[in-house]
């Protein structure tokens, strides 16, 4: 199965040529580059959001294969959805799936179903291809994505997929892709990013989604973020990095109402 771009042309450039001179024009200049376990990065438009990711991205070593856990914005398919045979296309080409590691992954979930439907429309995982594709190196990874909230279906995934990257044997980059607070003043967004912030650098899965749920803070990939910290500290992550914190009002000039955007690296 080949899945097509859903967003080129709106939320990133739609042509290739195009596409490699926005990725360059965000990434860092100079890059300085150490292993790490999993990222935690935006997906809004590029222009938004794209430096944020960029520079997250820039501060890592790629490995061979990638885990990309998104939230499901569409609500179509399974509320816990992997797909793991196919490859997905960009204007940069297509990448492969690593059907290997993903029916691992599947194999060891109660929760997570096959299922193309989920990813058909949604763009949370689809902007992070880009990235990994500027620098051509070959790649392979599998996407899941979630609209499950609770807590229980989160360590479900964390702990299938920790599972899988350790029987695989190879280092694996896992990739949280979330934006922060949507549509609130910027003083609010802050005050309340920085208590999810927290409990992401803690490694505290079952404290950020707590915390998310209590404060009712708007961060759309909470839960693909849990799973995600579940899977790292089960690989041994022992510390993270905030890289950046900004919001749309950057751009907009509106401060009124932004929707927030944070990096993270967790070694």
């Amino acid at each position: 199965m080949i899945r097509r771009s859903a967003v080129a042309g709106s939320f990133y450039a739609g042509t290739r040529d195009r596409l490699r001179l926005q990725v360059e024009d965000l990434l860092p200049k100079e890059v300085t580059r150490e292993q790490a376990i999993g990222v935690v990065v935006p997906h809004a438009g590029y222009i938004y959001s794209g430096r944020v990711a960029a520079t997250v991205y820039s501060r890592v070593e790629f490995p061979d294969a990638f885990v990309i856990l998104g939230p499901n914005h569409t609500g179509l398919g399974a509320g816990a959805a992997i797909m793991t045979y196919g490859q997905w296309e960009t204007p940069l080409g297509a990448v492969r799936i690593d059907a290997d590691l993903g029916k691992a992954i599947l194999g060891h979930s109660s929760v997570l179903e096959e299922d193309h439907l989920g990813h058909l429309r949604e763009h949370s995982i689809e902007v992070q291809l880009p990235f990994l594709q500027y620098f051509e190196r070959p790649f392979s990874f599998v996407p899941i994505c979630l609209f499950s909230h609770e807590y229980a279906a989160c360590q479900d995934v964390g702990q299938a997929v920790a599972k899988a990257v350790r029987e695989a044997g190879t280092r694996v980059l896992l990739v949280a892709s979330t934006d922060m607070s949507h549509y609130v003043p910027r003083e609010e967004a802050a005050e309340k990013d920085r208590k999810a912030i927290d409990a992401i650098l803690a490694l505290d899965p079952e404290g950020l989604h707590r915390v998310v749920r209590k404060e009712g803070i708007s961060m759309c990939g909470f839960h693909p973020t849990t799973a995600m910290l579940v899977a790292a500290r089960a690989l041994g992550a022992t510390e993270a990095d905030l890289v950046m914190y900004t919001d749309s009002g950057e751009v907009t000039k509106d401060v009124n109402e932004v929707v927030a955007y944070a990096g993270l690296v967790i070694r």
